[in-house]
């Protein structure tokens, strides 16, 4: 049985699914990037939230940007609908889309509206361990019949920043309590980067993130996802708990220090990033000392 990019004829359009989650949504542009080599050829669309769209602004590798609905979907009349998301928006999507050919992880709910069903990155991969999770989304492009080859780093595109004194921008936020290191800690590394690094400390927190506790420094809350990753692009120095900021980080090349524990480093460090340092807390986030911080920033290259 051909594979099924081979029998995607010249120009034809594909649609891909991955409506949110910042990190996820950023370690989907390795599948993206493999894609395009493979297949100069097609039209691409990402289908993803509007809070998550500059994450593919600019990116070579996506023809077009549409918001999570049903008539956009339609309009583009995709012959290939690949879902990367799961759940059931995102299946509704995928069955809408019109595509005769939809494609979805094998273990996800709702097997009956795929007729192309993604088997396990190991099995694809030809491994026996954990996989990070840029490796499980380039994996269904390989299985889709992209050459198996290197997975690429992410690729994020910003406006190139201006003259600044050097900075350090610092998350202290996370999706739950126990991947968030304790706002104490945060400020009393931003106050000896401060005195000793020569570094602007930098506060970045969402929209519905409470920053209150980092005001005595510089805070940046609730700005568009653009402005946030060229603030990021111009910094010297990344530090933040695990979280979609890290992985933006990561992907321009800015030296990080990202803190974990209550999620798994190998599936959601930052991905093929030489000047990342990761900090794995066995028991508890709170058992990471500001020292232990301090030596990670002191073993990276930190930009003047």
């Amino acid at each position: 049985m051909p594979a099924a990019l081979d029998t995607l004829e010249h120009g034809a359009r594909v649609l891909i699914v991955r409506l949110r989650s910042l990190g996820d949504c950023v370690l989907t542009t390795p599948a993206l990037d493999i894609l395009r080599r493979a297949r100069p050829d097609l039209r691409v669309a990402i289908v993803v939230e509007d809070r998550f769209a500059a994450v593919f602004e600019r990116n070579p590798a996506v023809d077009r940007i549409l918001p999570p609905d049903f008539a956009a979907a339609r309009r583009w009349r995709a012959r290939l609908c690949l879902n990367l998301h799961g759940g059931p928006r995102s299946r509704a999507l995928t069955v809408f889309s019109g595509a005769s050919a939809r494609a979805g992880f094998a273990h996800f709910q709702g097997r009956w509206a795929y007729n192309l069903r993604i088997p396990r990155a190991q099995e694809i991969l030809g491994v026996d361990r954990k996989v990070h999770t840029a490796e499980h989304l380039a994996s269904a492009i390989f299985w889709l019949g992209a050459p198996m080859g290197e997975i690429p780093r992410a690729r994020l595109f910003v406006n190139p920043p201006g003259p600044a004194a050097p900075y350090v921008v610092l998350h202290p936020l996370a999706s739950a309590p126990d991947k968030t290191w304790p706002p104490d800690r945060f400020l009393a590394v931003a106050a000896r980067l401060g005195r000793a690094g020569g570094l602007e400390p930098v506060f970045i927190a969402g929209s519905a993130e409470e920053a209150s506790p980092f005001r005595r420094f510089r805070c940046v809350a609730g700005a568009p996802l653009a402005e946030v990753k060229d603030l990021i692009a111009g910094a010297s120095l990344f530090i933040g708990n695990d979280s979609g900021p890290a992985h933006i980080a990561a992907a321009l090349g800015v030296p990080s220090v990202v803190l974990f524990a209550a999620s798994d480093p190998v599936v959601w460090a930052p991905w093929k990033a030489p000047e990342a340092r990761q900090i794995v807390a066995e028991h508890g986030i709170a058992g990471i000392a500001a020292d232990d911080v301090m030596h990670a920033v002191d073993s990276l290259p930190v930009r003047a």
